[in-house]
């Protein structure tokens, strides 16, 4: 089992940093979240770079040294006392290798994001510090549940989610226990054979993605098939797996669980016995409810599937 380390519960009143680690973004996308989280009692501190652009083959929110000052201020700044991405896109990867945990290590907090993100996640899950793979604070700006926000205001809270979900005919029966690791499988992909990649041995993984084409979805659970990473997981939930292939030719290219990438995904991981778990509202998707990379997990699958954290 991995002792990982989680920040404590905000209180009211509490600064929250916002950040924007890769892609850029615009005001008017980050106001709704903005106002929430307000309403909940927290303070919202925009990071210096939040709204800055850098064309660059990608509109990044910054150059690479406006967003690692921006990630270090928001990790190592004692008055915050939580992280919020403001969206994914491309650029985590610039930063990982100037990330400066030595305040943070004093005074952990919460780092909150999905997508490009993940990377963030599995370099923070490296140095044994949970954090929350959810909602962005741009995703609101397009209609999302209420319940993806208000479940992660639970976790800041210190109150831990159970999820109850339907089970699906590529899921595979059985029980498993282990530390959750994961998230966008694009940059799982990307980190494999990387010194930031996830550890998976004994662990439970969750993928997730969004707008690749079929042979690419192959491609990537090939590599972690040829990496050995389903032979050392006990346990696999599949999330949001939308606009895939090509949007003209693929009827369910709107659909967050695509069913055609999730016969692929059970096609090829046929020969493993470990329990899987397709369809998890986690992602790209509408209903995105969070999960706690780095924590120790439980995963039922049956007539149902139950996720205990």
């Amino acid at each position: 089992m991995q002792n990982n380390t989680f920040p404590k519960s905000l209180k009211k009143g509490d600064k929250i940093a916002i950040i924007s680690p890769a892609g850029s973004v615009e005001e008017n996308q980050l106001e709704k979240t903005l106002a929430l989280i307000k309403s909940k009692g927290y303070e919202p501190i925009l990071g210096e770079n939040l709204y800055t652009k850098f064309q660059n083959g990608y509109s990044y929110a910054g150059t690479e040294e406006q967003r690692i000052k921006d990630i270090n201020w928001a990790l190592n700044d004692s008055e915050i006392s939580a992280i919020w991405a403001s969206r994914g896109g491309y650029g985590c990867q610039h930063l990982i290798e100037h990330v400066d945990l030595k305040e943070f290590k004093k005074n952990p907090k919460w780092y909150i994001g999905y997508s490009d993100n993940t990377v963030i996640q599995s370099y923070l899950l490296k140095k044994g510090f949970a954090s929350i793979h959810g909602q962005t604070i741009k995703t609101s700006s397009f209609g999302v549940t209420e319940e993806s926000y208000d479940l992660t205001f639970d976790i800041l809270k210190g109150k831990y989610p159970k999820y109850k979900i339907e089970s699906t005919e590529n899921n595979r029966v059985g029980e498993a226990s282990g530390t959750l690791v994961g998230g966008n499988l694009a940059l799982i992909y990307a980190l494999l054979g990387t010194k930031y990649s996830f550890d998976f041995t004994d662990k439970i993984l969750f993928i997730e993605d969004i707008g690749e084409n079929f042979y690419a979805m192959d491609r990537m659970i090939m590599s972690l098939e040829l990496a050995g990473v389903f032979k050392k997981i006990k346990g696999l939930i599949v999330g949001g797996m939308t606009n895939m292939g090509k949007e003209g030719e693929n009827k369910s290219y709107e659909e967050s669980f695509d069913p055609f990438v999730n016969q692929q995904i059970a096609k090829r991981i046929s020969k493993y016995d470990f329990p899987i778990a397709f369809n998890f509202p986690n992602g790209h998707i509408f209903d995105n409810r969070p999960l706690i990379i780095g924590s120790e997990i439980t995963m039922k699958v049956g007539k149902d599937v139950k996720i205990k954290f």
